[in-house]
């Protein structure tokens, strides 16, 4: 009973720290996350709002984080594949 009562706090603290990690992972790899700020980045490119240098480095940064989201994406399905066989 004293070890629920002490351990407690600790297991909630981690179920919060995994929630905000997938939060987190979802914003920084979720495909149309990724696509609507590409979109969202060249029309205010487009309208002048931000200037080529800070788009390019945006851009470049959007990409590359669609790039691994594509990766982890192939890789679930390749497991998910796998486990079928």
């Amino acid at each position: 009973m004293l070890h629920k009562i002490v351990t407690a706090p600790m297991n909630v603290m981690i179920k919060i720290g995994e929630k905000v990690k997938e939060e987190a992972d979802k914003e920084l790899y979720d495909l149309p996350t990724i696509q609507r700020k590409l979109i969202h980045l060249q029309t205010m490119y487009e309208q002048g709002d931000v200037p080529e240098a800070d788009y390019k480095k945006k851009e470049e940064e959007l990409l590359y984080r669609y790039e691994q989201a594509k990766l982890i994406e192939m890789k679930q399905w390749q497991d998910m594949a796998s486990r079928k066989k």
